[in-house]
């Protein structure tokens, strides 16, 4: 007993070391600096900054904190804040965006608030490169430090030199990370510029959202396709530029998707090839086209709602034969009134005009109130699609009874009891129709079992069925 145990046990310990490795723990950090405070303000930086955020929140980093327009002090400290995130991160990125300046070989980030008026304020003003490297150094697999900071440095023009040899180059310097598995991507290669842009992103963040995010792509060849994208859009002006080295294992950002599982087709649905031809006479949106579906199904949910395309084009038709003899009428009287014509004949004319321009108004109102309905049913018939495909059912199969030769009102929602009493002086609510069923109705029992059993098919469908008098959509309940 005591050995078949062990083996219980052995096998179970196998089955959970052959499970799916534990998911990786990726952290980021986005800043964005425009509003800086001593030189003119960047335009794109915290645009590139919250598109950078929405792009890795997207890919479901674990910890996604973004920031924007930080003095020295908020820069300081939020780096120090993100260096406890990435102890326990398989997978750490900072993507920087705003000014940044090389001195003497060194790259630092500008905060908003810094002055800079000697070169001196640089080591205090300033956050180092360095300083960033350190934060994503706790990092077990991949660090990568993403700079879109090579603008031209505007504080170079008023900033003092304390050592006349002192350097202060253009971009930033070439920067190789000490630490293994680390990544320094530049908007562009050391010692040149980057654009802002004109657009809403620099055409390096509009690359990076682009690629570097896709499922199972390596980091490396994703960079690769940033610098061709940004070359091409800058007109080879400007050339993305990484630094460091990874081992020969790909190293995505986000993991490869799993692949779907195949899922058991669905029941054929019946009315599958009517929505097809219905859907396609829609695109076409022609008299001849919903003729031609007419013909194929003249009955049903969908010929119905073909009816009423017909007479929102019908409507349409009117407007426009109003608004051509309303144009004609007016040419008629403006003629008239160039030839002197008689007041009597010119007054004729007007009236001709107004009329005709009456007759426009009413088709045009006529068109809207025919394109309403329609848009009203279309609303219903994808509203009912979309919970018939949740449920199962045949779109208007449970709401619509329907008699040849009559005419289905549809409405997207029931009225009220107290819109239908209104309503009911246009025709006979079900109670009058009862009453006149009464009346007409030969036998002893008819009134009491027929009529009964009609008036009670009105309340529920909204239509009276008789020998005498028959109707659907008038007879109101």
């Amino acid at each position: 007993m005591g050995a078949v145990r062990l083996f219980i046990l052995l096998i179970c310990f196998g089955y959970l070391s052959c499970g799916p490795a534990v998911a990786e723990r990726r952290v980021a950090l986005i800043i964005g600096n425009s509003a800086y405070q001593k030189v003119p303000r960047l335009i794109n930086p915290t645009n590139d900054a919250a598109a950078l955020t929405a792009m890795f929140k997207a890919a479901q980093f674990d910890s996604v904190d973004s920031k924007f327009d930080l003095s020295g002090t908020e820069l300081r400290r939020t780096l120090r804040e993100f260096t406890g995130k990435t102890r326990d991160a398989d997978i750490a990125v900072v993507y920087y965006a705003g000014h940044g300046m090389e001195l003497d070989g060194n790259n630092f980030l500008v905060p908003v608030d810094a002055a800079l008026e000697t070169d001196s304020d640089v080591l205090d003003e300033a956050v180092s490169i360095e300083r960033v490297l350190f934060a994503v150094e706790p990092a077990k697999r991949l660090r990568l430090v993403i700079l879109d900071a090579c603008r031209d440095n505007p504080f170079v023009k008023t900033m003092k030199r304390a050592v006349a040899s002192r350097g202060i180059g253009r971009g930033l310097a070439k920067v190789e990370p000490m630490t293994p598995n680390t990544l320094i991507a530049f908007a562009a290669k050391a010692g040149s510029t980057a654009s802002d842009g004109d657009s809403q992103n620099s055409p390096f963040a509009a690359a990076l959202v682009k690629y570097l995010a896709s499922p199972g792509l390596d980091v490396r060849r994703a960079f690769g396709f940033v610098r061709d994208d940004v070359l091409k859009s800058t007109g080879n002006r400007q050339e993305p530029y990484v630094y460091g080295s990874l081992g020969g294992d790909d190293a995505p950002l986000v993991p490869a998707a799993a692949p779907a599982i195949p899922r058991a087709s669905p029941e054929a649905d019946p009315q599958a090839s009517i929505r097809r031809d219905y859907e396609l006479a829609l695109q076409l949106a022609r008299r001849d086209g919903w003729e031609a579906f007419l013909s194929q199904y003249p009955d049903g949910f969908y010929a119905n709602l073909a009816r009423g395309q017909l007479n929102k084009i019908a409507a349409d038709e009117a407007r426009a034969a109003a608004a051509e003899k309303a144009r004609i009428a007016e040419q008629e009287r403006a003629r008239l009134a160039e030839q002197g014509a008689k007041q009597a004949e010119l007054a004729k004319a007007v009236a001709a005009a107004k009329a005709a321009d009456a007759a426009r108004i009413a088709a045009e109102k006529a068109n809207r109130i025919a394109q309403e309905k329609v848009a009203a049913a279309e609303a219903a018939r994808l509203a009912g699609e979309k919970a018939d495909d949740k449920s199962g059912q045949q779109p208007g199969k449970e709401k619509i009874r329907q008699r040849p030769g009559s005419t289905v009102s549809m409405r997207a929602n029931p009225e009220s009891e107290r819109s239908q009493e209104r309503r009911g002086a246009r025709g006979l609510s079900c109670t009058q129709a009862l009453g006149r069923c009464r009346v007409s109705c030969a036998g002893p029992d008819c009134g009491s079992t027929v009529c009964v059993s009609r008036h009670q098919e009105c309340m529920r469908t909204g239509c009276w069925w008789g020998k005498r008098f028959s109707g659907c959509g008038v007879i109101k309940r």
